[in-house]
């Protein structure tokens, strides 16, 4: 019988009440504050390197003497095998971590190459694509790798009913952090001078290394202050055993249908959400737009995603995960219609400050709703897959605007045609039945 039901119904009334009660305590608990300060730690990779300052630096720096259609073709290349690799390896990798109870060491171990080979970037020369795509690519492998065993350690630091607010108060701190040390490097980019740097280029060039820095540091914390359960199998075999884990897992997620299916959602819509992420800055440029009115656009996204994620969490925490991800799926369709007939920058600006709403409330109730869906004990493995989708997923989206922009001729078009995928999660996240899930998952124990 599962615990919950062998509790009377007073006794249980006393917990949820206690429980709430400390709810709005929950960053004072040391788990949590440093789980969370990872995503803090880790954001500034995604601000500063990914989204910001290494693709352009790619063009404008390390294939100065490459034709524009080359190095966006290296790029993708890169960006893509990094992903792949991922997608193979993270089911693995989180079946070997549930059972040799190492979470935070396989944790560790990416998140000390992402540091590493970020900071390695300083030390590329000018003209030297390869290296600069080399250590690009292996940093993004230790970014993307890591965030498996830091989304798995989540149900390690707080109880369930808490996982909506915890896992916004993350991607909260992720939008602060990275926004903060973003906007720092973009001013040392403006007025290099005033930093005691000679030109743009050394600033770029330094902010790979404050990026490694301000990740490393805030790192530490997570690896300090959370706990993580021990296992009850021995260590000896554990490899073999993660094997056979992994295979259960695909028979298990049949048995798990309300998880399956809330996989398939997420599939969809992350797609879309990803989609517009990467695909914005080049979508204001094509419709003649400036560059430097899109990086502050940006910045306004990082912002305003501090607070909105953690809105987000208090409406997941009263209504529910599910519902809160359906609003958010209603307002990306409005912002996709709004992107349509977007004629002058200030809406560019609006529509940055309407994504900062909806992009970390959707991402954070997407994991909490999750982990209300899988065995705790078997967390990382089941998150392996969920951030394999979540890697896999950035596909379809661009895909799909580019053959409609061929198609068509008309890059308007284009985005709007990501609103299908939206349409899509939402149609199947409908069909999720939460309780039935969370009773699936009890039965499984």
């Amino acid at each position: 019988m599962p615990i919950s039901h062998s509790l009377n119904p007073s006794r249980k009334s006393r917990i949820l009440i206690s429980d709430s009660m400390r709810g709005h305590s929950l960053l004072r608990k040391p788990g949590v504050f440093a789980w969370s300060l990872y995503d803090w730690a880790n954001s500034a990779f995604a601000t500063t390197v990914m989204a910001g300052f290494f693709p352009i630096f790619f063009k404008q720096y390390w294939s100065v003497d490459t034709a524009v259609t080359d190095s966006t073709f290296r790029l993708g290349m890169a960006n893509s095998l990094a992903s792949v690799i991922v997608v193979c390896l993270a089911p693995l990798l989180g079946a070997l971590a549930d059972q040799a109870g190492a979470k935070k060491r396989f944790l560790l171990f990416f998140a000390g190459m992402g540091i590493v080979m970020t900071g390695s970037l300083y030390l590329v020369a000018m003209g030297n694509w390869m290296m600069a795509l080399i250590l690009y690519g292996l940093s993004l492998l230790g970014f993307s790798g890591g965030n498996i065993f830091y989304d798995a350690l989540m149900v390690s630091v707080t109880r369930k009913q808490h996982y909506d607010k915890v896992s916004a108060y993350g991607f909260a701190f992720g939008y602060l952090g990275g926004g903060l040390l973003f906007a720092c490097n973009v001013l040392m980019t403006l007025y290099p001078g005033s930093f005691g740097l000679a030109n743009a280029a050394e600033a770029v060039r330094l902010s790979f290394i404050t990026v490694a820095v301000w990740w490393a540091v805030f790192s530490i914390p997570l690896f300090l202050l959370v706990k993580e359960p021990s296992v009850g199998t021995a260590q000896k075999g554990w490899v073999l055993a993660g094997f056979r884990q992994l295979i259960g897992t695909f028979g298990k997620l049949k048995q798990l249908r309300m998880a399956f299916l809330f996989l398939l959602a997420y599939w969809c819509y992350i797609d879309g959400v990803d989609t517009i992420v990467r695909m914005a800055v080049d979508f204001g440029l094509s419709i003649g737009f400036d560059a430097n009115n899109l990086m502050v656009a940006l910045l306004i996204t990082q912002f305003v995603g501090f607070p909105a994620a953690i809105v987000f969490g208090a409406i997941g925490n009263k209504h529910g995960p599910k519902q809160g991800i359906m609003l958010a799926i209603f307002i990306y369709l409005l912002i996709l219609l709004w992107a349509y007939h977007m004629e002058d920058v200030w809406e560019f600006y609006l529509l940055a400050i309407s994504i900062g709403l909806v992009q970390g409330g959707i991402q954070a109730l997407s994991r909490s709703l999750y982990a209300r869906l899988i065995p705790h004990d078997q967390s990382a493995e089941f998150f392996g897959f969920y951030n394999m989708l979540g890697k896999f997923a950035v596909v379809v989206g661009p895909m799909l605007m580019g053959w409609i922009g061929v198609l068509t001729g008309d890059t308007r078009l284009s985005i709007l045609s990501v609103s299908i995928l939206f349409i899509l999660g939402g149609v199947l996240l409908s069909f999720v039945d939460v309780a039935e899930g969370e009773l699936a998952v009890q039965a499984e124990k």
